[in-house]
């Protein structure tokens, strides 16, 4: 495996879905995963008002970009979110999100940092998810 991830000792650990603190990459090429929304293959927006559901399907647009690229979720180091007017009580909503599709997609929690924002590019749009992966 190109990645190995852990938390070490003396950072706060966290049980959501397994994260990890740390990803050490020992592959040779890097692929970039531009921000993936809830848009489905005809980009019409889904799951519109739904944070859960939108997290699901740019998870799973997520998904379909690694593959064309050769890649899974065991490759991907790095995540950015980005939800709109984010606040802590919706963690739950963001987790359940990710709860649909984290055993279809078979997610592995890599290093990742959720920023909230005041607007994504379009309406009704409410999380963007960007990744980095190495490959061998």
């Amino acid at each position: 495996m190109p990645v190995t991830l852990l938390n070490p000792d003396g950072i706060p650990k966290t049980d959501a879905y397994r994260y990890r603190q740390v990803a050490i990459a020992t592959g040779t090429r890097q692929v970039h995963i531009a921000g993936q929304v809830a848009y489905d293959a005809n980009g019409q927006l889904v799951a519109r008002g739904d944070l859960a559901g939108q997290v699901a399907q740019a998870y799973r647009n997520v998904a379909i970009a690694l593959a064309a690229a050769g890649a899974t979720f065991s490759d991907v180091v790095r995540l950015t979110f980005y939800v709109v007017d984010w606040k802590r009580e919706m963690i739950s909503d963001f987790l359940a999100g990710i709860e649909q599709v984290a055993e279809e997609l078979k997610i592995v929690p890599a290093p990742a940092s959720l920023i909230g924002v005041s607007v994504l590019f379009e309406p009704g749009v409410l999380v963007e998810i960007e990744a980095t992966a190495v490959v061998a």
